[in-house]
């Protein structure tokens, strides 16, 4: 099959239900083995700082790569691109878990059903009200909305959640963004999520190689590979034009998982003319009654991680990458060079876990991560980052292929710097200490320095009606 480059769609001929995930290409690009070639490998970061993607082989003669000073280029390569596009934001978010309630027999995962051990619960729409003005008065604006994949109450447990959260009002503050990470849907159940205003419908294959997933997804509706492979076409077919994939790295080689997200991204791109809005890289964790967490089947070294996530950044630079607070403080402040763009930060990832104390198990995963959001925020903004609570842009309409659309010229970057210093503002003000105040007005000001007059001038706007007490302004 012939491909063009993954920035500028990818041609596949479908012989039946998702051909396009086509193991036997993987596996012929991954036996090239490009890596003793030099010149091959300077060509392709040559065409990554392009920033017009990378194709299917592309992509394969960098994960190929060993030689530690190709690997130094490259890196250099995913910094140059990644701060072209992103510059110094990092986009804040935090999950919420509202049941870990399941059906699925998955052997990594301490919610499967099988695990005894589990404290099990489903939070009341008062207890996701309480959850939801903790995060908010820690200075949220973004949540990601998880749940196991058995909700008690069905579709109307999710749209009475997102209803609940966008309700929850307190003094300046209010979630902006609710993103979903639940069970793969038929097309009128995403209808329906979508009307009750989701943003960005997330879900991960978890891994792309059919038999590795069926050696660990033993029973339940998750066992079944095609229905979830498929989730995203039917998400889009309802309207949500805003998709996060990603793989856990750890089950399969981690080079055949990201040519496997290649070919799924090139499909969305073909079938519906925009990719994914976001990859997220989780990298399997130590989880409550799994054995195989703790073990991985084929793990993935701190090299061979960051090596991934440049590689991603190169190959679809415009879309945001996600870095959980599964890994360590190191690793997440490393990868942020090379290509993260969003994070989570003060995570719990049991429901509930924000408002409770208790000790008994009910989390999905170990943490790596287990600062709060002010000492997240305050490390990145030492660190020369500039984070960012922004939402804008999905509230006004410039989501999927209208947001590719600008982002591809480099034109939202009109958008992005203003808006992120205006939230980062808000944030400083309402809930920041007095020495996180003054990183954050002094990272806002080295920031505005490097702006376009235009951009300046609408970030000056923004900063002086903010400062004013007025909220949620943005262009």
């Amino acid at each position: 099959m012939e491909r063009e480059s993954i920035g500028a769609g990818l041609v596949l001929h479908k012989l039946g239900e998702n051909s396009w995930l086509d193991a036997s290409e993987v596996e012929r690009v991954l036996k090239l083995r490009h890596s003793g070639d030099p010149a091959r490998v300077h060509e392709v970061l040559a065409k990554a700082r392009e920033m017009k993607g990378l194709s299917l082989e592309e992509v394969g003669v960098l994960a190929s790569v060993g030689d530690p000073s190709l690997i130094e280029e490259m890196y250099a390569a995913a910094r140059y691109v990644k701060e072209e596009i992103y510059g110094h934001r990092i986009v804040f978010f935090a999950p919420l878990y509202i049941s870990n309630i399941c059906g699925n027999e998955c052997s990594y995962c301490a919610f499967r059903k099988s695990n005894e051990g589990l404290v099990r619960h489903a939070l009341s729409q008062d207890e996701i009200a309480k959850e939801t003005e903790i995060l908010i008065n820690q200075g949220h604006k973004r949540l990601l909305i998880v749940a196991g994949e058995s909700n008690p109450g069905g579709t109307k447990y999710i749209t009475d959640t997102i209803a609940t959260i966008y309700s929850v009002k307190n003094k300046n503050g209010e979630i902006r963004r609710a993103n979903v990470n639940i069970a793969p849907q038929d097309v009128e159940t995403f209808r329906t999520i979508k009307a009750a205003g989701i943003g960005t419908y997330q879900c991960f294959q978890e891994t792309y190689d059919r038999n590795v997933y069926a050696k660990v997804h033993l029973r339940g509706k998750k066992a079944d590979f095609d229905w979830r492979v498929s989730v995203m076409d039917r998400a889009m077919e309802a309207g949500i034009d805003d998709v996060g994939i990603g793989a856990l790295f750890g089950l399969a080689d981690w080079r055949f998982e990201i040519l496997s997200l290649m070919q799924h991204i090139a499909h969305l791109e073909d079938a519906f003319g925009v990719g994914c809005h976001t990859i997220s890289v989780p990298r399997l964790e130590p989880a409550h009654g799994s054995e195989m967490a703790s073990a991985p089947p084929s793990p993935v070294s701190d090299e061979d991680f960051k090596k991934l996530v440049a590689i991603l950044r190169m190959a679809v630079p415009y879309t945001g990458l996600i870095m959980t607070t599964r890994e360590n403080p190191q690793m997440r402040q490393e990868t942020l060079a090379l290509g993260v763009s969003q994070i989570s930060a003060g995570s719990r990832t049991n429901p509930g876990g924000y408002a409770s104390e208790e000790k008994f198990d009910a989390s999905q995963f170990q943490l790596g991560d287990h600062r709060n959001l002010e000492e997240v925020v305050s490390d990145l903004a030492q660190m020369g980052y500039m984070p960012s609570f922004c939402t804008a842009c999905y509230r006004v309409g410039r989501t999927g292929k209208d947001f590719m659309d600008l982002a591809k010229p480099g034109l939202i970057k009109q958008k992005c710097g203003p808006n992120s210093v205006g939230t980062f503002l808000e944030y400083l003000i309402d809930y920041a200490s007095p020495d996180t105040q003054a990183i954050g007005e002094k990272i806002i000001r080295e920031e505005m320095s490097h702006m376009g007059d235009k951009e300046a001038d609408v970030s000056e706007r923004i900063m002086r009606a903010i400062r004013k007490g007025k909220r949620d302004v943005f262009c």
